[in-house]
């Protein structure tokens, strides 16, 4: 399998966490910012493996046709062809809203 992952999918899953990281800089350290973002990033492969497909919430991931998946408070829009799953977005829970 592979899995070409879109530059956007880490651009969001990094910002959100240094957003958290500035927001709570005196209990949230960098290296637990650094294990989450590694967390989100890896569980973008376990797609179409263990994590279960459903239909988008998300109404532009809908238009676009694209699959969605969810590992902890993080959901993936996806797409497959042939042996490639591309990771289209991600999308962290508190931000799954038009």
């Amino acid at each position: 399998m592979k899995y070409p992952i879109h530059s956007n999918c880490r651009k969001n899953i990094i910002e959100f966490y240094t957003h958290v990281a500035m927001k709570y800089r005196n209990t949230y350290s960098e290296s637990q910012m650094l294990k989450n973002m590694d967390e989100a990033i890896n569980a973008m492969y376990l797609v179409e493996k263990s994590l279960v497909s459903r239909r988008p919430t998300l109404d532009r991931w809908q238009k676009e046709g694209w699959n969605m998946a969810n590992a902890g408070k993080w959901y993936y829009a996806y797409t497959v062809n042939d042996d490639t799953i591309i990771i289209q977005d991600a999308c962290h829970a508190q931000n799954m809203h038009e």
